[in-house]
Order: structure tokens, then sequence, then C-alpha cells
């Protein structure tokens, strides 16, 4: 039975400028061109995200860069990071330009933005370091793109859309957004098994027709909500996060004599600058007349449990993501007769049931959510989730696949329960005039997530490696008839070196032995052996397991807190646009 409960809420409890609601003439059709165009928009955006993700050793090889070199280690990276950490960054900012000048119109700039960067992209025209730094450089363009097109999304379906139907449109929306960060895997590997140029030629006409499109088809609902930008805060946000973020990508790479940089004095300065800057970025906040973001929305229950379970559950999400790469290209495929070159393309295809799982539960628990609410989904999805974690730590490194595939589809139907019904209830929460600032702060907290997974789990998985890896290659190596001081020297390698080979997809053994004269001193029936494709697998595989499992267990955690702040949200809440000269009306369904 379902009871609905009206309550008064004062204004100057959120001390929110007021506005006046947006007509209601939204029009059968527009509603659903809005969400066709805006999926398209996401889906194209996340794409991007993650198809690079799985494309890294195509894209080294046609660039030239060795990925055991020390200096490359940091390409590797910001090639990884520089999209999702420039788009964590804009998102709010985005959002909040689309406030106030049209939310439509910065989205369409988006569109374009995409497109001119992905030709940039695809023609790079350098080799080497110059093409990685064009590379990044592109990226980031690619990324203010792909923020405009996130930042805004959400707030358009929801001003297009009525209550009732938000959790169906949203639902639909981030399936796509989610499908997309998923997929990008399954695309990257397809198109990086064609030709590495593909991987970003894939966006140029999904670009071009999108703009069109939303150009010709898209229109403003909601009322524009005059205002300055606020400088000082989107400054002190921007060179925060950036900091921060930049910070923990360093604290990664070795370091003086260190496996990691955390004790690097540039990092600490980063870590500890960036945290003042955004302390200094809340105070600016509090008191500018015009504020980027309204703080005051954190005193909705319903956002800031919304958001806090966006960050824990993206933070998980990520590093299954990375860790799964790892595993499948730098383990499990070679140990199966998989050759290094085609590891990306078996890698997105053994990865499919994640995606599928997830497009089968996103559109349902969207629908439902409207119907039940979204507590029985977001409560429900984290702890699949966390199941299907647990499994995976439980496997052996060389898994029977059935098993792995189950489990995958269990993680996939668990981030589609959780996924559309939490945004959902995060859009429905702020008043009108705020939806844009709001869907950017979602989206900054899900592409920071992201971020800080690399630096979170790639530093696990190091300090775990850091402990087994040394004493596993200086006996495996010995064994095989590698002299003893080669060995030690293979040995005393920072392990993110061999973390990034087995990340690409690479078999470092044969330039390893090369550059320590071991290949002379070896017959052609050992450097067979250790150049084949089983060697080096069999030779990282436990400690990678005692790694993985670290890993496994801390997502499991951030994937349960994820649950306990959606158990927190409380029944479901519809702000109502206030109605009269003194109160506001929210509304609220058990």
């Amino acid at each position: 039975m379902t009871v609905t409960e009206t309550r008064v809420v004062p204004r100057h409890a959120l001390d929110l400028p007021r506005h006046s609601s947006a007509p209601e003439h939204r029009g059968v059709d527009y509603k659903w061109i809005a969400l066709t165009n805006t999926t398209l928009g996401v889906f194209m955006a996340t794409v991007n995200s993650s198809v690079v993700l799985i494309s890294l050793p195509a894209i080294f090889r046609g660039i030239h860069l060795n990925p055991l070199a020390a200096q490359n280690v940091s390409y590797l990276l910001w090639m990884l990071m520089g999209y999702m950490l420039i788009t964590a960054v804009l998102v709010v900012s985005l959002g909040r330009l689309g406030d106030m000048y049209g939310r439509v119109k910065i989205y369409n700039a988006g569109f374009a933005v995409f497109a001119l960067a992905s030709v940039a992209l695809a023609l790079v025209p350098f080799d080497g370091g110059a093409a990685a730094l064009w590379l990044i450089g592109f990226r980031v363009v690619q990324g203010i793109g792909g923020a405009m097109l996130m930042a805004n999304s959400t707030a358009i379906l929801t001003d297009a859309f009525p209550a009732h139907q938000r959790g169906m449109a949203l639902g639909i929306n981030q399936v796509a957004a989610l499908a997309g960060s998923f997929g990008g895997l399954v695309i990257g590997g397809i198109l990086s098994e064609w030709h590495w140029r593909a991987v970003f030629w894939v966006s140029v006409p999904v670009g071009v027709v999108g703009a069109i499109w939303a150009y010709r088809s898209l229109r403003e609902i909601s009322q524009r909500r005059a205002g300055r930008i606020d400088w000082w805060g989107n400054l002190t946000f921007a060179v925060g996060l950036i900091a921060v973020l930049a910070g923990i990508t360093y604290g990664i790479q070795p370091y003086g004599g260190s496996a990691e940089g955390w004790g690097n004095p540039a990092v600490v300065a980063a870590l500890v600058g960036g945290v003042l800057v955004l302390i200094a970025f809340v105070v600016i906040e509090r008191r500018v007349a015009q504020p980027m973001f309204h703080l005051e929305l954190f005193r909705i229950r319903t956002f800031w449990t919304g958001n806090f379970a966006t960050l824990m559950s993206s933070v998980a999400r990520g590093g299954l993501q990375f860790m799964l790469i790892i595993w499948l290209q730098g383990i499990w495929l070679p140990l199966h007769g998989y050759d290094y070159e085609s590891t990306p393309l078996w890698a997105g295809i053994y990865l499919l049931p994640l995606t599928v799982g997830f497009l089968i539960a996103g559109p349902l628990s969207g629908f439902l959510s409207d119907r039940f609410g979204p507590r029985p989904f977001t409560v429900g999805g984290p702890l699949l989730v966390a199941v299907s974690f647990v499994g995976l730590l439980l496997l052996p490194a060389d898994f029977s696949y059935p098993a792995f595939a189950a489990l995958l589809a269990l993680n996939g139907i668990g981030s589609g329960l959780f996924s559309a019904p939490n945004t959902t209830a995060i859009m429905n929460a702020v008043p009108r005039e705020q939806r844009g600032a709001a869907g950017g702060m979602s989206s900054t907290f899900m592409n920071a997530g992201m971020v800080l997974s690399i630096g979170v789990f790639f530093s696990l998985l190091i300090a775990g490696l850091a402990g087994s890896l040394p004493h596993a290659m200086q006996t495996g190596l010995a064994a095989q008839g590698v002299p003893a001081s080669s060995a030690a020297s293979i040995a005393a390698l920072p392990p993110v070196g061999i973390l990034f080979a087995a990340f690409l997809g690479y078999n470092p053994i044969a330039q390893l032995l090369t550059q320590t004269g071991a290949v002379h001193h070896l017959s052609s029936a050992q450097l067979a052996v250790l150049t084949g494709k089983e060697f080096f697998p069999h030779l990282i595989a436990d400690p990678f397991r005692s790694g993985l499992v670290l890993v496994f267990a801390i997502a499991t955690v951030m994937v349960l807190l994820a649950g306990v702040a959606a158990a927190l949200r409380g029944k479901k809440y519809v702000y109502a646009e206030p109605t009269d000269a003194t109160d506001e009306q929210a509304h609220q369904t058990s």
C-alpha cells in the first residue's frame, strides 16, 4: 500500500533562490527525443573513458613506446587519467553554466568539441614521446566535450520528464552511461585489433550526427537563471582536485629506492596542498553571493547519501576493470594459448557477461524504482556486487571460465540494479534551477571515483607485488638457467614496470634478458621457454593473486558502504517547486 506524506520545508532551510516552475507543455514526442539524444551523448562520453583502457597495447605499439621504460609510465597513466580527470574537474562548472546560459546550448557544444578532439587524436602526426603528449593533450580536450555532455544530460532529462517517469528515463540514460564504460572495453578490443587509430575515429561520426541532431531537436524547457560566474570557486575547485588526483597518480610510481612514490616530497605537497585548496573552495562557496554549487544541497539527506554511494561504487568499479584487464591480458589469456597481440580483443570478448548483466538489470531497475522507490535496488544492488567480489577473490589465477563469467554477470546485474535508481533519487531531490549543477556534482563523484581507483588499487596491488614478486622472479629465472647476477638484476626492477607490462598484455622477458646480457648465456631451448606464452604468466600469477585478494577485499568494503549509504537515504523524496510566497513542499512516498 502506498502512502503519500507532505511536509513543509521553510525556504531558509535551504536558502536557495526562488524560481518559478517550467511550463508543463513538455510534449509527448519531445521527451523521447531528449531521452534518445542524451543517451547517445552519455554513451559516447563514457565509452571513451574506457575504450583507451583496453586499447593501450595497440596504441603503445602504434606510436612505438616501450612500456618498460621508466619515463613512459607517466605517459600511460596520463593517457588513462587525463580524460577522466578533466571530466571530474569540469562537470560541476559546466552544469552550473548550463543552469545560467542554457543546458541545451552547453550540451550541443559538447558534441562539437568531442568530435573535433577525436579527429585530432586519430590524426596524431608524431611518434614516440611527442605522440604520447599529443594524445594526452587532445584527450584532455575530448574530456572537456565529454564533461559538457555529462554535466547537462541528466538535467535535460529531468526537465523533460514528469517525476513519475524520471526513474525510467534516467534509468535508460544511466544504463547507457555505465554500459558505455563496460562496453568500451569490448569496443576498444575490437577496434584495436583492426588499427589503433580506429579507437579514436569511431567517435567522429557519432559526434557529428549527435551535434546536428541535438541542435535541430532539443530545446530549452527550464527558465535560465541569470547570474555571475563564480571564478574563485571554479579556480579553487579545479586546482584542488587536479592537485589531489595528480598526487595520487605520481604516488604509485617508483621514487628513489622505493617501489612507490608516497614519500616523494612533490607527491606529499600535491596531496596536502590540494586538500587545503579544496577547503578554501568550501569556504568560498559558503561566502560568495552566487556560488557555482550550493553546498546547502548537502543538507538534503537523499542528495548526500546518493553521491557518497556513487563515489564508493565508482571507486570499486574502476578497480574491478583494471584488475580484470591485468588478469586476462597478462595471465589467463596467454596461459590459454592466446598471442599477446590479440589479448585486447579477447579480453573484451570474455568480459561481455559484465555488460550483458548490466544491460539486463539497468532498464528494469529504473522502471521498477518509479513504482517501489529506489531503496530496494540501491541497497540490493551493492550486496550482489559484494558477493561477486568475494567470489572473484576466491578464484585461482588460472580459473574456470564458466565460474568467472557467472560472477561477472552477477556483478553487472548488481551494478545495473543500483545505478539508475540512485541517480533518479539524487536528481529528484534538488530544485529545478539546481539540476545542472547537481548533475555535474554527481558526475564529479563518479569520475573522481574512477581516477581514485587507479591510485588506490594500483597502489594496493604494487604493495602486494613488492612483497612476493622479486623472490618469484629471481627463483623462476634461475630455475631456467638465467645467471644469478642477471636474475637478481631483473628481480630488483620496480614492480610497477612488471605490473604495467601485464596490464598492456606485453611479455617483457625477452627485452629484460637482452638488457642484462643473460641472452648470451642461454640455449635456444631455454630462450624458447622463457619468451613463450606461459613462463611470464606463471611467474607473476601467484604474486598477482596475493595482491588481487587485497584489492577485491577493499572493493567489497566500498560497495557495502555504498549500500549502507543507500539504506540511510530514507523514504522516496521528490522536491516540489514552491507554490506560494513563503513555503516549499516536498513530497515523500513510503
